[in-house]
């Protein structure tokens, strides 16, 4: 009798569990935060311990008007020569709301471009200075270190997630690590970056305002940077994606922001590699957590949400 009744619990703990999955898609990405599945040791693989991560994050264009022809030539040969996942989505319009999401793990109900719609919540910061990482996020043509607003034409302040953050913005200590570009060139030729850094080119060279061309020989231009920095070339990793591409093309139950270009370049990764996971911005911030064995912020902490692991090769050293 006790056999028995240890057998028909397990199957209703099992019953519950598909049935929260099947919830799951159906509320697609309506669904809060705490309602998402707990990701399990099943879906985590391993991830680089990189010294530095380096990102930047471009605007508005959809997968195949990036790598599908002929005006992004850079970016198509980094494609080749390093990794690209193919079936990477936005998770929602406009631009702020996938920014949030990318360092907080979540949209936090924002759905507009606003300029004073302030967040009182847990982000990668937190997790960072927490996890003894230092970090500094680059704004082309940002006025000021911790410039509140936008400065017309070519900074809006909606391309820059960690000013809307309340432990950053009110923290001086660390509203002034979000810093002018400009800086990024002193800290590169004095080795100075941190572990992670985050970039924002400005609305021309991040292809919102110009064409793709003129984003892609942005990039051409400082990739090359990173490249050949001893933080790159010493078990680092640079990851290009872009804010949302158009329509409502999506996956993972709570991604509707369009499908995207984004490149894994690592000196870890697999060369020429291309991944067709399911892949959103939840991603990439897991990834960032799992490299740094950081807790997992909101939506990132879902199945729904794997790490980019398969773009990469451990160490020899860090191999079982």
């Amino acid at each position: 009798m006790t056999s028995d009744i240890r057998l028909i619990s397990g199957l209703t703990i099992l019953l519950a569990g598909i049935l929260a999955a099947f919830a799951l898609g159906a509320l697609g990405a309506t669904t809060s935060p705490s309602t998402y599945l707990p990701a399990t040791a099943a879906s985590t693989s391993p991830v680089p311990a990189f010294k530095h991560i380096f990102v930047i994050v471009m605007e508005n264009k959809d997968y195949g008007s990036v790598l599908g022809g002929d005006q992004a030539p850079y970016m198509s040969a980094l494609a080749q020569q390093y990794g690209v996942a193919t079936n990477y989505y936005g998770i929602r319009h406009p631009s702020l709301p996938n920014y949030l999401a990318m360092i907080g793990g979540d949209t936090f109900g924002v759905t507009s471009n606003c300029t004073d719609c302030f967040v009182s919540a847990p982000n990668l910061v937190d997790q960072l200075e927490a996890g003894g990482k230092s970090w500094k996020a680059y704004m082309e043509d940002m006025p000021s270190p911790c410039f509140v607003g936008d400065a017309i034409p070519l900074y809006k302040q909606k391309h820059n997630p960690f000013i809307y953050f309340d432990t950053v913005r009110t923290n001086p200590a660390r509203c002034n690590k979000i810093v002018p570009f400009t800086q990024f060139v002193t800290d590169m030729q004095t080795n100075a970056v941190p572990n992670f850094v985050w970039i924002t080119p400005n609305m021309c060279n991040d292809m919102h305002d110009c064409p793709v061309s003129v984003g892609d020989t942005w990039l051409k231009t400082w990739v090359p940077t990173i490249l050949q920095s001893p933080a790159w070339k010493d078990n680092g990793a640079l990851f290009i994606t872009f804010d949302e591409g158009s329509g409502t093309g999506g996956c993972c139950g709570n991604a509707a922001g369009g499908r995207i270009a984004t490149l894994v370049i690592s000196p870890l990764g697999r060369a020429g590699f291309s991944s067709n996971v399911q892949y959103t911005h939840y991603s990439l911030l897991r990834t960032i957590e799992t490299a740094w064995q950081l807790p997992l912020l909101g939506r990132a902490n879902c199945d729904c949400a794997l790490p980019m692991a398969d773009f990469f090769t451990l160490p020899a050293a860090s191999k079982p």
